[in-house]
């Protein structure tokens, strides 16, 4: 059972009162992603608090796409959104369309327009931009605002008949030219969209604007609290005067609450699927990527993710958060839960030469000391090994307690070892160690004689698994999202390096998604995509430390 800790925040306190004054018998919440991407870490914390909040008071919560815009949407998506909440272990009460609703929608229109709060508009989208004003200047009347209601009902049966071309006239709300705030100044509805829908095929050829359908959408739905991010705050007018004018029986009542911004990362569908099409990461489940089927691939639990989202909270400031605490939660959750292993990232080899040249030992290991449950594996030792190249120096600076000729260290699980002789290429490149053991050393014998100050890893070099290691570093190097600069100037080219290493024997039947403590380096998984049955390829999902603290 996941265990998780119920912190309190704004909206959690308006849904307790609205329970306790009678407002509410039974709470309905909502996630409504549009289908024109895959979901991000920023959309785990909106599912997060709509699941779990309703999950509290026992209510329900819908998973609908808002799928109004039949351009930018297709079925991959929907598909991809469904995976991503599911994993994250959220069970929806109803799966949903906006498109479901597009029949009321346009009746709900036509009432608009018989009240007299909605016109067809003739002008073009760059007269609408410049009629609507400024932030400090009030906008002016298009010349078709009072047209007759009866001519309004036409041209928009038209419109719906596919009589007029994309772009020729809108539905626009008939509201406010002078408001102060321009989301109410007459907004578009409903525009003309010749284009096969997803869901609906080609039903429709208008399309409803989303200010304009969503409101609708938790109306319909009988969603009490409509929970979305602070860029819709100024929204809210427009989302109410929908409800009313529209006169829906049931009211959602829309509560905003800050984004979630993290350091080093792009949170923005837009900008996310430039990087796919630019070729700049593989797909769109690329463990760069903070997508959450990328966060899956590179080895995020949904755990993790989810202790993340609650520890963040909920507030009305926007800010940003350190990519590490994101790290720190995933360390966390493997910490008890990832058996541990040796994997030499890059091969040097060992021969150690007074070790006899048939014999295979079999040594124990622990595989998790912090979780004694886990048991211990056998892994090999012979005369020939590998060690990390990091791991000697032959002429190493002062406090340096790794290999190094004429230095003594200890093999993790094994032996001590002395280097006696370093072999080279015609280059001046290490290729080689020659080493002695000490059989007296053996770990787990209890010797207590002279003490090294050293410990390496190693693998057995006979039976060792061939292995390709993805060592991955923030894909943008500015900490934070800047408006204005082109976040493409900023991407680390230096944001994956891949490796050929080797792991210990027992790895050879890992499957996807397996994931292992590799020993000094971290905790890595393996890719999906790429292991393959003649090559295990692990993603590093995050290093062993960090500064970081809660």
């Amino acid at each position: 059972m996941e265990e998780k800790t119920i912190q309190s925040n704004f909206i959690r306190n308006i849904v307790i009162n609205d329970l306790e004054t009678g407002k509410h018998n039974k709470i309905i919440t909502r996630f409504p992603p549009e289908p024109n991407g895959y979901l991000h870490i920023g959309h785990a914390k909106a599912i997060t608090l709509n699941f779990e909040l309703a999950d509290e008071f026992n209510g329900e919560t819908n998973l609908r796409f808002d799928d109004t815009n039949p351009e930018k949407e297709e079925e991959e998506y929907v598909r991809s959104i469904i995976e991503d909440v599911s994993w994250l272990g959220f069970d929806w009460e109803r799966l949903l369309y906006a498109s479901d609703y597009f029949d009321e929608m346009y009746e709900r229109a036509i009432l608009l327009i018989k009240k007299g709060k909605a016109y067809v508009d003739e002008l073009s989208s760059d007269e609408i931009r410049e009629y609507r004003g400024t932030l400090t200047e009030p906008g002016k009347e298009s010349p078709f605002r009072n047209r007759p209601i009866e001519e309004s009902l036409t041209l928009f049966q038209e419109m719906k008949e596919g009589k007029h071309p994309d772009g020729s006239m809108v539905l626009r709300a008939k509201i406010d030219m002078t408001s102060p705030n321009m989301n109410m100044r007459d907004p578009v509805i409903y525009r003309i969209i010749h284009a096969d829908h997803h869901n609906t095929g080609d039903k429709w050829c208008i399309y409803p604007m989303y200010d304009y359908a969503h409101p609708l959408e938790d109306a319909i739905e009988g969603i009490t609290h409509s929970l979305c991010t602070l860029e819709f705050e100024d929204h809210r007018p427009l989302y109410d005067w929908v409800v009313r004018e529209c006169e829906m029986e049931s009211i959602p009542r829309q509560i905003e609450f800050a984004r979630l911004n993290i350091t080093n990362t792009v949170m923005s569908k837009r900008k996310l699927k430039v990087l796919v099409e630019e070729g700049i990461v593989d797909s769109w489940d690329d463990p760069r990527m903070p997508t959450i089927s990328g966060l899956r691939r590179r080895g995020y639990t949904p755990e993790a993710i989810k202790n993340f989202c609650r520890a963040i909270g909920i507030s009305k400031t926007n800010s940003v958060v350190d990519q590490q605490m994101l790290e720190h939660f995933i360390r966390e959750d493997l910490k008890l839960k990832a058996p541990r292993t040796m994997a030499v990232l890059r091969p040097l080899k060992v021969v150690i030469t007074n070790y006899p040249k048939d014999q295979v030992e079999l040594l124990e290991a622990e595989n998790n000391p912090d979780n004694p449950e886990m048991g211990v594996r056998t892994i090999p030792f012979s005369r020939e090994i590998y060690i990390e190249q990091e791991d000697f120096m032959e002429n190493p600076p002062k406090k340096y307690f790794r290999l190094f000729p004429g230095n003594e260290v200890r093999l993790k699980n094994a032996y001590f070892i002395k280097c006696n002789k370093v072999i080279k290429d015609e280059e001046g490149n290490v290729v080689e160690l020659h080493c002695t053991y000490d059989p007296e050393t053996k770990s787990g014998t209890g010797f207590t004689g002279r003490k090294v100050k050293g410990t390496i890893h190693w693998v057995e070099a006979s039976q060792a698994i061939p292995a390709e290691i993805r060592l991955y570093e923030p894909l943008i190097l500015d900490e934070e999202e800047q408006e204005d600069k082109d976040f493409l100037e900023n991407i680390n080219s230096n944001s994956l390096e891949i490796l050929e290493g080797f792991v210990e024997p027992n790895m050879v039947d890992v499957k996807p998604q397996d994931k292992f403590q590799f020993f000094r380096h971290g905790y890595f998984n393996v890719d999906p995509k790429h292991t393959t049955k003649e090559k295990i390829t692990f993603n590093r999902i995050v290093s062993l430390k960090s500064s970081f603290k809660l």
